[in-house]
């Protein structure tokens, strides 16, 4: 059974919580394994466990089973983003390579063996396609065993349309009178 049936995604497998987004917003976040290093790299900015401030990251995210990750990577090292993100799992997803966007969004952790261990290897599969240059091969999913892994779901709201910025991007659709 190869990857894509074991998580269930397809092509045309659709993340409801981004279905709400504007199009071209969707269209940044619904990456494809052809898509290269610079349209995986986003920001983040969670609140701190222990200060509460602000803390903002440059980090990959991924897309598998037609859902959105973030993900520590190889090895599996603690990480200040995920303590974070465990502590408060609302933060803002902060699009930046094209389309420029400050999403609000919440984090849920992967527990579930079955779960980590299908998206881990659609991440992996993902990460060893010949394309994309950035990528140290080959990758292996037991080095990702242990990784960090949280689930990104963006909330329905209307401070989404508001906080769309930047060249390129059409204008957020006006609200109904």
């Amino acid at each position: 059974m190869s990857t894509s049936e074991a998580t269930g995604s397809n092509d045309s497998a659709r993340d409801a919580s981004v279905s709400h987004l504007p199009d071209h917003v969707r269209r940044a976040i619904e990456i494809t394994p052809a898509a290269g290093t610079r349209e995986r790299i986003i920001d983040i900015t969670t609140l701190g466990r222990r200060t509460g401030r602000p803390r903002r990251i440059e980090i990959f995210f991924y897309r598998a089973a037609g859902t959105t990750y973030l993900c520590s990577g190889a090895g599996g090292a603690a990480t200040g983003w995920h303590a974070n993100l465990l502590a408060h799992p609302d933060f803002t997803f902060h699009l930046k390579n094209g389309i420029r966007a400050d999403l609000p969004a919440r984090a849920t952790p992967v527990t579930d063996p079955a779960e980590r261990r299908a998206v881990l290897a659609e991440i992996v599969a993902d990460l060893n396609q010949p394309h994309d240059p950035g990528t140290i091969r080959p990758t292996r999913l037991e080095d990702w065993a242990d990784s960090r892994l949280m689930r990104i779901s963006f909330p329905v709201g209307n401070e989404v349309a508001d906080r769309l910025t930047g060249p390129g991007s059409d204008p957020p659709p006006s609200p109904p009178p």
